[in-house]
């Protein structure tokens, strides 16, 4: 595993995105550390503002445990649940913390902290900065909890004690405790009550784990990319985000910090087709599809639906800068985002991808309105320049954009409701592989990133998986070797950015997952030492952050990222089916 230094906030000491793990209640999240310090907390939504942010700024606010001597002895999730167990090492024996966010139905929402009895007298800190550290903490103590801006109570098993803007508690020596944070009152709180919380908690995540169960190669590996996922899911509406974070950064030290805390469409396609081929009933990515479809088509003249959207369906807010340090001094820290009324080809042509998986699983024709109207759409602007699939800020004539535009059209045939639709989305397919032929090649006869451009990117790959091409094309022949000559550092691949240059950020995991799936296709061992290297930088708890570092073994970008876990899933499925096609031969 690669050695991956700590990074930091102000300096030198910010936690490793690696040492970084999720808790989730599927409306919102927070990340605690190797040391059982939590760093990051939503307590409204997964988007909402922040009461602790020291992932971004050790002034951001968080809860740590600050008795001397505790040491990472390993964790892990309980099942298949989001309930995490951590155990720290003391010379006078070992703590077990365990962090969940409450996850039940009729049981009040909140983060709850059990802590096995311990070795030593336990100290915790709780330090809120509210509205990613914009208000000041404002506490008081009111009968048996502490009070946290007139909206927050904390609770818990011994006294706490308020010192200015900080929250302090010890456990006593062989002692176990609790503590519970909510946005409710509670009349009642005990060691019994905690117990069955924490019970009610497993078997309601139980229940949501029963959709998809996969048996094959890589099967922790892949549990743990379907947990990543259902982590990701909003309760409510059956929308998965892209990521628990914002602005963790993609070049440490530099300006590429998004907030990706919303939902993007161009992921539909990947997600529900990880949803639904992992042994899956499929009801997952349904939901999915029918959060995308019930926001469009908006009539304002503009785009059908916005590229993006709240977990609720809602536009995401405009980008905003706050005055925090950053991650690793990795500035600006930015909420919101600037890309949402960006006209991207591929977003679009996504939704029909995973409207044609969840119209040939369930044999149904849903949310035909919207998926007719995508098509249509595309049909009338797909010669039209776009921000492309890496949302750059200039539009270009982007190929991948037009390739998945032709595919989409070439698999909505079939559902087409007259002659004339389907001949108007077969000519348009037509037109647009015609283009591609006559544009979009560089002059070595591979598939170019831009029309009349030279250089080629990872997402390349996937034109074979979609059935866009052969694996064994001239034209993919030729991009496979630029990618593996230009874009490949082991055996991880850079994307392609206009606007930066392509080796400052990190390798990007999601499209060295793609080259792998590619490789199934044609050489299953070359694949496999891909997914090896991509799996390198999962942690262990099987997350994966966007990108990868592979000069420091650090963990880049956003965290944890669904579109990474389902690209994982999406080349681990097709590798099971190729080992067994292997064996029937």
């Amino acid at each position: 595993m690669p050695d991956e230094s700590s990074m930091a906030g102000s300096g030198e000491s910010a936690r490793s995105i690696r040492d970084l793990g999720l808790l989730s209640d599927r409306r919102t999240s927070a990340l605690v550390t190797r040391t059982g310090d939590i760093i990051w907390y939503s307590p409204q939504r997964f988007d909402a503002p922040t009461l602790f942010a020291a992932l971004l700024d050790e002034q951001g606010g968080g809860w740590t445990l600050d008795t001397p001597g505790l040491r990472p002895s390993g964790r892990a999730y309980l099942g298949d649940s989001a309930v995490l167990e951590t155990r720290l090492r003391h010379e006078q024996g070992e703590l077990v913390v365990t962090d969940f966010l409450m996850f039940a139905p009729d049981l009040p929402r909140g983060l709850c902290r059990v802590f096995s009895a311990t070795p030593d007298e336990l100290r915790f800190t709780v330090r809120p900065a509210p509205n990613y550290a914009r208000e000041p903490g404002l506490l008081r103590a009111e009968g048996n909890a502490v009070v946290i801006n007139d909206g927050l109570y904390l609770y818990a098993s011994h006294p706490l004690h308020v010192q200015g803007a900080e929250i302090h508690g010890l456990i006593p020596a062989g002692e176990p405790g609790w503590a519970f944070l909510t946005g409710s009152q509670q009349e009642r709180l005990d060691w019994e009550i905690m117990t069955r919380w924490r019970a009610a908690t497993l078997l309601h995540w139980r229940d949501v784990t029963t959709h998809a169960t996969y048996r094959g190669p890589y099967e922790q590996e892949v549990a743990g990319s379907l947990r990543a996922l259902r982590m990701l899911t909003y309760q409510e509406s059956g929308a998965v985000l892209a990521a628990a974070t914002t602005s963790l950064p993609e070049i440490v030290g530099g300006e590429l910090n998004w907030d990706y805390r919303y939902v993007w469409l161009r992921d539909t396609g990947m997600i529900v087709s990880a949803l639904t081929r992992a042994g899956g009933d499929g009801r997952e990515g349904r939901a999915f599809l029918d959060f995308v479809c019930q926001y469009g088509p908006r009539d304002d003249g503009h785009l059908p639906i916005a590229p993006f959207l709240t977990a609720d369906g809602q536009q995401a807010p405009e980008e905003e800068e706050l005055d925090l340090a950053g991650y690793a001094l990795s500035a600006p820290v930015r909420i919101g985002n600037g890309a949402r009324g960006q006209l991207q080809l591929d977003a679009y042509a996504n939704v029909l991808l995973a409207a044609k998986l969840i119209y040939d699983h369930f044999g149904t024709r849903e949310h035909w309105e919207l998926v007719e109207c995508l098509a249509e759409f595309l049909c009338e602007h797909w010669r039209e320049d776009d921000y492309g699939i890496w949302e750059e800020r200039t539009k270009r004539p982007y190929v991948t954009g037009k390739v998945v535009t032709a595919t989409a059209l070439k698999y909505l045939q079939q559902y087409a409701v007259s002659d004339e639709q389907r001949g108007r989305w077969q000519n348009t397919e037509e037109d647009i592989r015609a283009w591609v032929k006559q544009y979009g090649l560089t002059k070595t006869g591979a598939y170019a990133y831009i029309a009349g451009g030279e250089a080629v990117d990872v997402t390349a790959a996937l034109y074979p998986v979609w059935g866009y091409c052969e694996a064994d094309s001239p034209e993919m022949l030729a991009t496979i070797d630029v990618l593996e000559r230009d874009y490949r550092v082991g055996n991880l691949y850079w994307r392609h950015l206009e606007a930066e240059s392509v080796r400052r950020e990190g390798t990007f995991l999601a499209g060295t997952l793609w080259v792998a799936q590619y490789w199934v296709m044609r050489d299953v061992q070359r694949a496999k030492v891909i997914l090896e290297a991509a799996l390198e930088y999962a942690n262990d708890l099987h997350l994966f952050a966007e990108e990868a570092d592979p000069h420091t073994g650090r963990m880049l970008g956003n965290f944890p990222q669904s579109f990474v876990h389902a690209a994982f899933i999406g080349v681990i499925v097709d590798y099971k089916a190729a080992l067994e096609k292997a064996e029937e031969a």
